[in-house]
């Protein structure tokens, strides 16, 4: 496992524009275009890096251009709106092995059984034992474990996936049509399994696989895929080029 500090960073990143700022930029062109106070109140160049680093591995790293038209023109489009945010916590946990890790092990364990919250011990004791297995998190001291797992949490609570302050509670989402369309086209993108039914990233669809496959075959959606579905095998076309999906269902 590739392990980096990209979840500290953006669990304490203050300005979350600053996605869209370096979707379009980096830190030199920034500089060169009125300077760093034209974008964020962030107050050093060192912190913006630090920033712009984590932003760029973990939130608009893209698997292929299919997926980088979708989250492009998502966020051209609509900005960090709820969705969009979803969108991001789609490709984040995609670019980040560690934080989809302990999406597996801790807040999709806890969303699917029915769990009112996740406790800050809880991520702490998954990564105290993911550290006796992974040699990079064996240089890891407490005092970052025990800041990884508040800032998973808050991270989540970024993504609007938890809410509240001290007692952090899980959020159920509900993909509306709209975003429906969007995750099948994201997990046909990203998934190189051939039957989707043995898809890991079904989970991110916030339902259950009988349910999602239910909704798939849902009439309305017949014009953005065409799906192979045989009880045990599960296999989808899109019919939309990515670069005119979000268009045309929005």
């Amino acid at each position: 496992m590739k392990v980096n500090s990209n979840i500290n960073v953006l669990g304490g990143l203050p300005d979350w524009n600053l996605v869209n700022v370096f979707l379009e930029r980096n830190m030199s062109s920034v500089r060169a275009d009125g300077g760093l106070y034209s974008y964020t109140a962030i107050k050093t160049d060192k912190s913006v890096t630090r920033f712009e680093n984590a932003i760029s591995e973990t939130l608009i790293r893209f698997a292929n251009s299919e997926v980088e038209t979708l989250v492009r023109t998502f966020l051209e489009e609509e900005r960090l709106s709820n969705d969009a945010l979803l969108l991001l916590f789609w490709n984040a946990s995609f670019n980040n092995e560690l934080l989809n890790y302990l999406n597996d092990q801790v807040y999709f364990v806890s969303f699917y059984s029915g769990k009112i919250t996740i406790k800050q011990d809880e991520v702490l004791d998954c990564l105290k034992d993911l550290r006796e297995r992974e040699v990079d998190l064996k240089k890891w001291s407490e005092s970052t474990i025990d800041r990884t797992a508040s800032k998973y949490l808050t991270l989540l609570k970024k993504f609007n996936l938890m809410q509240g302050s001290v007692n952090k509670e899980i959020v159920h989402p509900y993909l509306n049509d709209k975003m429906f369309v969007i995750f099948v086209y994201w997990l046909k993108a990203i998934e190189s399994r051939s039957n989707l039914l043995d898809s890991d990233w079904i989970k991110f669809s916030f339902c259950e696989p009988s349910i999602f496959v239910e909704r798939l075959m849902h009439k309305k959606f017949s014009k953005y895929y065409e799906l192979l579905y045989t009880g045990d095998k599960l296999k989808i076309q899109t019919l939309v080029p990515y670069s005119t999906i979000y268009n045309a269902i929005k």
